[in-house]
């Protein structure tokens, strides 16, 4: 089974308290796999996330640390890799580089300057020091996946401003490119780029965005589960790399 191959390993999955990133953590558990959660404030949801996961999937025996980390500074990401040595004994085996940041401002006249500077910090420079954190345990075993959490906004769709679209275009742009330069090392690098997900905190559900969902051609929101069956189809698929993947209800 493609599963096996992922069975024992140990993912880190950014933003894991709710919507995608909880979604993503119960079929990697599912499938055997330890898990490194990061959460930005909700302790409560993920502290509930962990107690379902070990329950649900007993006997697989999981080892499930969890951190508190503001993905947007470089130094409480360098704080959660000492974490992550210590309570797993190594550096992720594949990484869900999924927190984000999204506050909706539709026209960049109403940007500030702070506000695009803190998006890319978010949304972009995040992925880059998480990348540099498991790059080298990767090399090493010349076995790795990474996937980043894009956006339609990567492709100029999306309800959100310019900011966003830059900080999302930017994570496609930079999976390509790492896409290249780590296959001989067999680490496989894509993203998935979703349009409107429900039970997210962008999107937290259907009625929030009535005109919007009026013109999906699927006519609804996307679910965190379906994101998550292609995040795993993503790490289970190491052939398959420098892919963005759409998911969008049909939306262009």
């Amino acid at each position: 089974m493609v599963m096996d191959e992922i069975r024992g390993r140990l993912a880190l999955v950014t933003g894991a308290s709710g919507g995608i990133g909880a979604a993503c953590s119960h079929q990697l558990a599912q499938h055997g796999v330890h898990l490194a959660l990061t959460y930005s404030s909700n302790l409560t949801s993920i502290d509930e996330l962990v107690t379902e996961l070990q329950s649900r999937y007993a006997e697989n025996k999981l080892r499930i640390s969890t951190h508190k980390v503001d993905v947007g500074s470089a130094d409480q990401i360098e704080s959660l890799f000492r974490e992550i040595d210590t309570q797993h004994g190594q550096r992720p085996d594949m990484l869900i580089s999924n927190a984000g940041y999204g506050k909706r401002i539709t026209n960049i006249w109403d940007i500030p300057l702070e506000e695009f500077d803190y998006m890319l910090n978010v949304n972009l420079r995040a992925s880059f020091v998480l990348v540099k954190g498991v790059v080298e345990h990767m090399k090493a075993q010349r076995w790795g996946r990474i996937v980043f959490m894009s956006s339609i906004a990567a492709y100029g769709g999306g309800i959100n401003g310019c900011h966003y679209a830059a900080s999302k275009g930017g994570l496609t742009g930079m999976m390509k490119n790492l896409s290249t330069r780590l296959a001989e090392y067999n680490i496989s690098v894509n993203d998935v780029a979703p349009a409107m997900i429900g039970d997210t905190g962008m999107v937290p559900n259907a009625l929030a965005i009535q005109d919007t969902v009026a013109t999906i051609p699927l006519g609804r929101l996307g679910t965190p589960e379906e994101t998550a069956n292609v995040v795993m189809m993503l790490v289970s698929t190491g052939y398959m790399t420098g892919q963005s993947l759409l998911l969008s209800g049909g939306l262009k």
